[in-house]
């Protein structure tokens, strides 16, 4: 709703524009040297000329609408983000550094109205002020240690982490809802933040619990019960996202766009999605690589305790895993089945499938 009212303003200032230029140049026509091709001119004829430059305008404006909103919002977002990591002492020097901009700008724009031609006035009248409004507010802000504030300036030494230090929102993907380890991730406590979850997200994960397919059923149920027992348990940490790109049809494409929107780190399981987020510059959360470096640690000679709890494909081998679920090859354990056994690292196997460990039984 908020987007269809910004396109109306936005195709209505096209309006008024293609309105005003040519009622500037019919007024100024004098000293544009048109007054006589102006003059010549029927009534219906100037009728058009307003109709036509007022609807091409607004036509114009309409069809750019989107981008512009987009370009609005990325911007005020971009000033909320910057402003919310300044202390009050930054923001107390940038903003009287910006008014003692603005009226140097003031006192040269005095000078500059000497200049005979009205264009080049208002153009470097905007360059003057654009400038010196920039610099008057980030020279103080970059140089703010070097200003004796008082106390209740700064920020106390015990929160001045959590103040400057904002954690990101997670935007999750339907792969990362379903595998659901995030979820438990999470309430350790370890990852902070938000979570987002998009409305077209839920909307895909909506339509796999609603497949033929049992499996897949099943996955999106599970996906959607994950979800809902997150929101009962911590309510405010779980926000979903209603913001949508209709001009955009894949979900993954949605979810990079609005990760980049709100400056958020896309949670998934999916390798590609995790290669185009990071050549387009998103931070991407994969939770099998955090999963790959939770997993043990072992090295060649190093002796631990394992569980055999079935027979090898080969002839004397045991199989026993790690807590983690890692895969050892007991080489020796054959006869050992559901006893715990010391044995000795032989060697450590890394498969794109994940990966083995291969160990020799220490039994007499």
């Amino acid at each position: 709703m908020s987007k269809k009212i910004g396109r109306f303003f936005i195709t209505l200032f096209g309006l008024m524009l293609g309105f005003g230029l040519v009622f500037l140049v019919f007024k100024n026509k004098g000293d544009l040297g048109i007054a006589f091709y102006l003059d010549s001119l029927r009534s219906w004829v100037r009728i058009l000329i307003y109709a036509v430059s007022t609807v091409l305008f607004g036509i114009i404006f309409f069809l750019l609408s989107p981008a512009i909103i987009n370009g609005v919002v990325k911007m005020i977002r971009k000033i909320e983000k910057r402003t919310s990591e300044m202390s009050m002492g930054q923001i107390f020097v940038g903003v009287i550094g910006l008014l003692i901009g603005l009226l140097i700008a003031v006192l040269l724009s005095l000078l500059v109205q000497k200049i005979p031609f009205k264009t080049v006035v208002i153009l470097i009248d905007v360059i003057l002020f654009i400038s010196l409004a920039y610099l008057g507010f980030k020279i103080p802000t970059s140089r703010i240690k070097e200003f004796n504030l008082p106390n209740w300036f700064k920020k106390s030494s015990d929160n001045q982490a959590d103040i400057s230090v904002k954690a990101k929102p997670k935007l999750l993907d339907t792969s990362a809802i379903i595998d659901g380890r995030f979820f438990d991730v999470y309430r350790t406590g370890v990852i902070e933040g938000n979570i987002v979850v998009p409305q077209f997200v839920l909307d895909e994960l909506r339509h796999i619990a609603d497949s033929a397919d049992p499996l897949k059923r099943a996955r999106g149920r599970r996906g959607l019960d994950a979800i809902n027992e997150l929101q009962e348990s911590i309510p405010e940490k779980v926000i979903v996202s209603t913001t949508d790109y209709p001009e955009l049809d894949e979900v993954d494409t949605k979810l990079l766009r609005l990760s980049g929107d709100m400056g958020g780190i896309v949670v998934t399981n999916d390798y590609n999605l995790g290669k185009v987020a990071q050549v387009q510059s998103v931070p991407v959360f994969n939770i099998n690589d955090l999963a790959n470096a939770l997993r043990i640690n072992v090295v060649a000679g190093e002796v631990v305790e394992l569980t055999v709890v079935k027979e090898g494909k080969e002839h004397g081998q045991g199989v026993a895993y790690f807590d983690d679920g890692t895969m050892v090859v007991v080489d020796g354990a054959a006869k050992l089945v559901g006893k715990t056994i010391p044995a000795t690292v032989t060697s450590v196997l890394q498969t794109s499938a994940g990966r083995m460990v291969f160990a020799k039984a220490e039994v007499e």
